[in-house]
């Protein structure tokens, strides 16, 4: 006999409509605490910002410098950073601009001798690395020409003495192959 149980499993529906509230909480989750913090930062922000009053409509904005001419010197007024950066002469912006391309230059630069000098400790390390080998290969040549030196001495040697061999009698048994 089988054994039968009184607990029922859940049907089907249950199981779809459950999954289907899961994913959907996930989905609401995952992508609209996204949007609602951006609708929540933009609603501050655009509830903070002050109204311009400035007519953009001019002839003043046509130039690329038009926005220093001192008409528009009304347009931000309430505005401290504003009026601040329209307190700046050109002269002032343009030295700051060259301060900073300064600035950066000499950390290009500053950078650029680090490299170099990083090149040239490799390129030493490895010049020595060279001479090393170059030495090595010119010992084993000298070696070389050592060993082959005395080989043809003792080949030399050899046939002095096979020589001196047939003079007194001896005679190769060894088998030649034909």
């Amino acid at each position: 006999m089988a054994y039968q149980s009184d607990h029922r499993s859940c049907s089907p529906v249950v199981v779809r409509c459950s999954l289907f509230w899961v994913v959907l909480l996930l989905v609401f989750f995952i992508v609209g605490r996204p949007i609602l913090w951006f609708l929540r930062a933009n609603s501050h922000s655009l509830a903070s910002c002050q109204s311009c009053d400035c007519d953009c409509s001019s002839d003043e904005f046509s130039t690329p410098l038009g926005f220093l001419n001192s008409s528009y010197s009304d347009c931000g007024k309430d505005d401290p950073e504003v009026n601040e950066e329209l307190e700046k002469d050109m002269i002032g912006l343009l030295s700051e601009e060259l301060g900073l391309l300064k600035s950066v230059s000499r950390d290009h630069l500053a950078r650029t001798k680090e490299l170099i000098m990083d090149t040239k400790r490799s390129s030493w390390h490895y010049q020595k690395e060279a001479e090393k080998c170059n030495a090595g290969v010119e010992s084993c040549e000298e070696a070389r020409e050592k060993a082959e030196a005395a080989i043809m001495e003792e080949r030399k040697l050899s046939a002095l003495w096979e020589e001196r061999a047939r003079d007194r009698g001896w005679k190769d048994e060894r088998r030649t192959f034909s």
